[in-house]
């Protein structure tokens, strides 16, 4: 499910409106592309929203593609921003870094009870389920 998730957000950021910075990213060989809003404006072909230059949550990172749709292009790309300069009016794009992923042991993540076997401490007796406790 998750695959056809990020091929859903891939295409959401391939169609959206920051399609061409998208692309840009994409085809950076850098793992770092230091910018102005204005070179970006150029990318994108439109001036970027007032947003963009007065609240700095308009540059924010966001999660697994929710949010807005100029951090789902960089997001998607690969990239996120940093450094983000609002009176100079530039930032710094950086490559993500692939964190790995945790592998638990199988009986770790699933621990294997035999079967017909009552765990022990378990009990469904009426004065045990209701017993006060102090």
């Amino acid at each position: 499910m998750a695959i056809d998730r990020d091929q859903r957000f891939r295409a959401m950021a391939i169609r959206g409106k920051y399609q061409r910075l998208y692309r840009h990213l994409r085809g950076l060989q850098a793992r770092e592309w230091r910018t102005s809003f204005g070179e970006i404006e150029a990318i994108i072909g439109f001036e970027l929203p007032a947003s963009a230059r007065l609240h700095r949550p308009w540059w924010a990172n966001q999660r697994r593609g929710a949010g807005h749709s100029q951090a789902l292009a960089w997001s998607v790309a690969g990239w996120e921003t940093a450094e983000v300069d609002m009176d100079a009016e530039e930032l710094l794009f950086r490559r993500k870094r692939h964190r790995p992923v945790a592998r638990l042991p199988l009986e770790e993540a699933w621990p294997v009870h035999p079967t017909a076997v009552w765990p022990q401490g378990l009990s469904l007796r009426r004065e045990d389920l209701y017993e006060e406790r102090l």
